[in-house]
């Protein structure tokens, strides 16, 4: 049997609360919601868009060893061990930066415009070849996820990686002080979130906030070719950060010396100094190879052996909503489905449509691109939709399916015969579904408002995978 991952004393030590008893079974993680609680866990009982006291009886029934809950909880007969704090948020806070402290892991830190997730599994699978290794679920990058995937992690790991995410200036500070990382990797900075920036510049210091919590000694991963670089290096320096820099720039530490994109994945040969390091990468697109050579940086700077964790690259795919690719039997062939659902801004969008341009005509001869709206973009909306026109053709699109006004702009730059519109992604499932047909790579992408995710249901539940379309 296993070790519990907490003691229960060690819990009430790290959030100074007042317990109601004491758990019958050994404390084998956290959660903060009940519909995915596994038995063992101690239910957080958090205040968000909902109230997460409500769920407590829930939390037992699932088999929660115990819930933190506020001090003025008011149990229900049904319930059983609690542990009562001013606050649950803070109490997680607390249990994290305990977990942070009790355990000599190497820990990774990161963020940037686009890749965050795709680079964090990178290094998660890289980094399990030569060491345990825990990072987030999913993209856990916000005020909750970041503490609850610390206070999950074992104290005998020898590698953490987490997600840092922001929307807003001053987000990004408080996190990294509780995850203090020994390596800060910025993947990229982009117009994202423009809405509630000045400027890109700004959203580049507000990425640099990263460098805040390095602990003494520490690594800041750079991307050399982004144009806000000289601000992210000077940020970096000032908290007497080390350096290392990736991209295709020669003055990158990690450079891509050569690269053959595929459809399927890409061949790399990068190189740092007189190293090189030959590699595949099972998840398609230039943007996966330059993420690639961040975590060839971050592996170095955390004494990892490079060689050995390489052929981790070659196994890591696109996750569902970021690129996921699905066969569906439709009538007279099949039909590609590629997932980028999860969410959408000018980077992402490009890096999507050109991933899909890369795909053989011979396989599946038609392109459609099915595109919601880029959110958070403020006053420049307009135009970086319409500057979207360029990569489409670029990428070959055959018939753009959209939805939202900003798509719309976009459409009015392309012939009616290529182009399919409805306001809502609600509005646009029928078409969509009567315009698809076997021999199509369709790919499906948006911000996360605009509704995506239901339209890959939709083609799922019409032609599944593996079954025959009606």
């Amino acid at each position: 049997m296993s070790e519990p991952l907490w003691q229960w004393h060690d819990l009430i030590a790290a959030t100074q609360g007042q317990p109601d008893g004491a758990p019958a079974a050994p404390i084998a993680g956290f959660s903060i919601d009940t519909r995915s609680l596994a038995p063992g866990e101690v239910f957080v009982a958090l205040k968000d868009s909902r109230d997460g006291h409500a769920f407590v009886p829930a939390a037992f029934k699932a088999g929660a060893a115990a819930a933190v809950v506020a001090r003025s909880y008011a149990p229900s007969p049904a319930v059983g061990t609690l542990l009562r704090v001013d606050d649950p948020l803070r109490a997680l806070e607390s249990i994290g930066r305990a977990a942070r402290t009790r355990g000599n892991a190497r820990i990774v830190a990161i963020t940037g415009s686009v890749g965050k997730t795709g680079t964090k599994e990178m290094l998660r699978h890289s980094l399990a070849l030569v060491g345990p290794t825990h990072a987030a679920e999913k993209s856990y990058n916000n005020h909750w996820g970041v503490p609850l995937t610390l206070a999950r992690m074992p104290p005998d790991c020898a590698f953490g990686v987490f997600e840092i995410g922001m929307n807003h200036a001053g987000e990004i500070t408080p996190l990294v002080g509780l995850v203090r990382p020994h390596v800060a990797v910025i993947t990229t900075v982009e117009p994202v979130h423009l809405g509630y920036f000045d400027s890109v510049e700004a959203i580049a210091a507000a990425k640099a906030e990263i460098f805040s919590g390095l602990v003494p000694g520490g690594t800041a991963v750079l991307p050399r070719d982004n144009p806000h670089y000289p601000l992210l290096l000077a940020r970096a320096r000032a908290v007497g950060a080390g350096m290392l820099t990736f991209g295709y720039d020669e003055e990158a530490d990690f450079r891509a010396l050569q690269v053959d994109l595929g459809a399927k994945g890409s061949s790399v040969i990068a190189g740092y100094g007189s190293q090189r390091f030959p590699y595949r990468l099972g998840a398609p697109g230039e943007h996966y190879v330059k993420n690639s050579l961040a975590v060839l940086a971050t592996l170095t700077a955390v004494g990892a052996d490079v060689m050995r964790c390489l052929p981790a690259l070659g196994r890591v795919s696109a996750p569902p909503g970021r690129g996921a690719r699905t066969l569906l039997d439709a009538p007279g062939g099949q039909i590609l489905l590629i997932d980028e659902s999860y969410n959408a801004n000018p980077a992402s969008m490009r890096a999507a449509l050109a991933t899909m341009g890369s795909i053989p005509r011979e396989e599946f001869p038609r392109r459609v691109a099915v595109l919601g709206d880029m959110l958070e973009l403020g006053e420049a909306s307009a135009d970086l939709h319409r500057a979207l026109t360029e990569a489409i053709e670029a990428a070959g699109i055959d018939l753009v399916v959209a939805c939202g006004p900003m798509m719309r702009l976009l459409l009015d730059d392309l012939a009616p015969e290529r182009r399919v519109w409805g306001a809502t992604s609600a509005e646009l499932e029928a078409a969509l579904l009567g315009v698809v047909e076997a021999g199509d790579v369709v790919m499906i992408k948006g911000s996360l408002g605009t509704r995506m995710a239901p339209l890959v249901a939709a083609m799922l539940g019409r032609f599944g995978p593996g079954r025959p379309g009606g």
